[in-house]
């Protein structure tokens, strides 16, 4: 379903006293000290491993493991990879073949 190079949006939930600007879906808790809400995280794909998972790669270097089902997991449109083109990470070549190849190994 994913391979490496897709752009991909993961929707965050997050929970704390400030927001930040990029916040959407803002709700007061029933306290009123902290606010829940959504952060749209741009990552791209890093490569896939075997069970349905893929590894992303953030804009700072980071990898994480997802499901391919997760709700929060999309695709990015067309239209979003060229307004947010400068969000999403430049994918290393050189990363993504040194991991595939390690998964070679494991296999």
């Amino acid at each position: 379903m994913f391979t490496p190079g897709d752009r991909l949006i993961f929707r965050q939930s997050k929970i704390s006293p400030h927001p930040t600007t990029r916040a959407k879906n803002v709700r007061p808790s029933s306290k009123g000290d902290n606010y829940s809400y959504v952060v749209d995280k741009f990552w791209i794909v890093a490569g896939t491993l075997p069970g349905g998972e893929i590894i992303v790669q953030t804009r700072r270097g980071k990898r994480h493991v997802l499901s391919v089902d997760n709700p929060n997991l999309r695709r990015a449109n067309w239209l979003e990879r060229i307004l947010f083109r400068h969000r999403f990470p430049q994918l290393d070549a050189s990363a993504t073949n040194a991991e595939n190849t390690a998964e070679a190994k494991l296999s």
